[in-house]
C-alpha cells in the first residue's frame, strides 16, 4: 500500500467517526429540545 492509500484509509476513518459523532449529537440535541419543551408547560 502507497502512503497515499494509506492517508486515503484514515482520512475516511476520521470522516465516518466525526459523522457518527454528528448523528449522535444531533440526537441528543433533539433528545435536549423535547425535554425542554416538556419542561416549559
Amino acid at each position: 500500500m502507497t502512503p497515499e492509500q494509506l492517508k486515503i484509509r484514515e482520512l475516511e476513518k476520521r470522516i465516518r467517526d466525526i459523522e457518527m459523532e454528528k448523528d449522535i449529537l444531533k440526537k441528543a440535541t433533539a433528545l435536549l429540545m423535547s425535554d425542554s419543551l416538556n419542561n416549559s408547560r
